[in-house]
């Protein structure tokens, strides 16, 4: 205390020989005094390298929230590109020009194995019916049953409540392909079983009028049963969008003379009738 008292005395005291004494003082003690400012030096770099820390700790969890950001932006572009290659599926059916269609999003399935069925967004105001056929980008997927204002329910293939009549080609079989809740319906009541082999192809064959003939169902199998199965064309693990088809209603005959082609129309057919021979002599 009495040292710092004294050196406070001095630098207060006005004098030029105190000033030499004071400026003596400085050159000799300032440049070793170094040692002293060490800590003060080393505690202000801490201070910086910590403030530098923390710049770059902010930095990072900017880039984290960038990253996720990115992340759930990259699933939703997976997405959107999943959705254009099924829409892009369902432009490249080839389809008969008569055959109109409305395309639906498939909202929600009926989650219960026992009932296998799908809800579209597209329903009487858009024009749907009972019974029309409904198809994913490759094959058929099921027919509307049941029709609400905005939305209308899917029966698929493989409910047991479906029933179609198929085509199997190349050998023209017919049979009916029942549905029983298996990814693999089987086909029933084949006439020649022995002329249709795994592997061939399974269309629908528009008797009755339930479907238009020639959309494709799927492929014949040999289940694990015996049983001769199709492996559906159309992909149930990914019912994204459904093209459903107008189906137009063919001429209903409600006379028994419906059937038979006016004359003018065959004569336009096969030309004028021939004419009479003419009267021999001697007739009457």
């Amino acid at each position: 205390m009495l040292l710092l008292l004294a050196l406070f005395l001095i630098w207060r005291i006005d004098s030029p020989r105190v000033e030499r004494l004071r400026a003596a003082l400085v050159d000799r003690v300032v440049p070793s005094f170094s040692w002293a400012m060490l800590p003060v030096t080393r505690a202000a770099a801490m201070i910086e390298d910590f403030r530098s820390y923390a710049r770059i700790y902010e930095q990072n969890q900017e880039l984290r929230r960038e990253l996720q950001q990115m992340k759930a932006w990259r699933e939703a572009a997976l997405q959107l590109e999943q959705k254009n290659a099924r829409l892009l599926d369902l432009n490249q059916v080839r389809l008969d020009p008569r055959l109109t269609h409305v395309t639906g999003v498939v909202l929600a399935d009926s989650g219960s194995p026992f009932r296998q069925s799908v809800l579209l967004n597209v329903g009487a105001r858009d024009g749907i019916r009972d019974g029309w056929a409904t198809m994913d980008g490759i094959g058929l997927v099921g027919r509307i049953s049941g029709v609400g204002r905005t939305t209308s329910r899917v029966i698929l293939l493989t409910d047991s409540n479906s029933r179609i009549p198929v085509t199997v080609q190349p050998s023209g079989q017919k049979a009916l392909l029942s549905g029983d809740n298996s990814p693999a319906p089987p086909l029933e009541f084949l006439e020649k079983k022995d002329l249709v082999r795994p592997g061939d192809r399974v269309i629908s064959s528009g008797d009755g009028g339930v479907f238009p003939a020639g959309l494709l169902v799927g492929q014949v199998a040999q289940g694990a049963d015996g049983r001769l199965r199709v492996r559906l064309a159309a992909d149930y693990q990914r019912l994204e969008f459904l093209r459903v088809l107008r189906s137009h209603e063919s001429e209903r005959i409600t006379e028994p003379g419906g059937v038979i082609v006016p004359p003018m129309a065959l004569e336009g057919l096969i030309g004028p009738p021939p004419a009479p021979p003419p009267p021999e002599a001697g007739d009457g």
